[in-house]
């Protein structure tokens, strides 16, 4: 970021934690060896001993998974994993956002956020903050093609790596149709602070 010879920009896509399980658990297959990934990396990075991640580690664990210390069952395994790797992902959702507010104007200068949801109700006013950001020009085919995108005609939720258009508005509450109680609150626990500083 600081090298002289480039003008780098980062931009950090943020997303409701309860709409992004809610999607990882439709696509829990296509997910499953990226979610062991992630899991791995927090236990490569974080330090031996008592931490608090192992409080918190049994969050979003499907039912019956609580107790005993026993492994998943079968049926349960992709569930477990994809759990386990939404609360490392919050964290370091966590550990940006502090480094952000406590961030340099160096820093500032060149890190922006955005979240998919504001990116979804006002498409055409997140495109022009974003390029503005980069000191790009919003070409007028760029807009078009990003209001197409987010206003489809339908939300297509049964293949969540299908590149369509469709309505992503829909997407937006998905998650409060298809989750359970018990998995918003457990998702909440494991994510609350994040989801507080991002205003969810």
């Amino acid at each position: 970021l600081r090298e002289p010879g480039l003008n780098l920009r980062v931009v950090q896509l943020f997303r409701d934690p309860r709409a992004v399980h809610n999607s990882r658990l439709k696509a829990r297959q296509a997910l499953l060896r990226e979610s062991v990934q992630v899991l791995r990396s927090r236990h490569r990075a974080e330090p031996r001993g008592p931490a608090r991640h192992q409080q918190q580690q049994h969050l979003l664990l499907p039912p019956g998974l609580l107790g005993g210390g026993r492994p998943p069952q079968p049926q349960h395994r992709a569930e477990f994993f994809l759990g386990g790797a939404l609360e490392v992902i919050c964290q370091s959702w966590l550990r940006d956002l502090l480094l952000a507010r406590r961030a340099p104007d160096w820093l500032r200068r060149r890190y922006t956020q955005l979240r998919y949801e504001d990116l979804v109700r006002e498409p055409r006013a997140e495109l022009r903050r974003l390029l503005r950001f980069a000191g790009l020009t919003v070409p007028p085919a760029l807009e078009d093609f990003v209001v197409n995108m987010t206003r489809g005609a339908a939300y297509s939720s049964d293949r969540p790596f299908l590149i369509s258009a469709r309505d992503a508005r829909e997407a937006v509450h998905a998650w409060r149709e298809r989750l359970s109680r018990q998995q918003v609150r457990q998702v909440e626990a494991a994510c609350g602070e994040a989801m507080s500083i991002l205003a969810y």
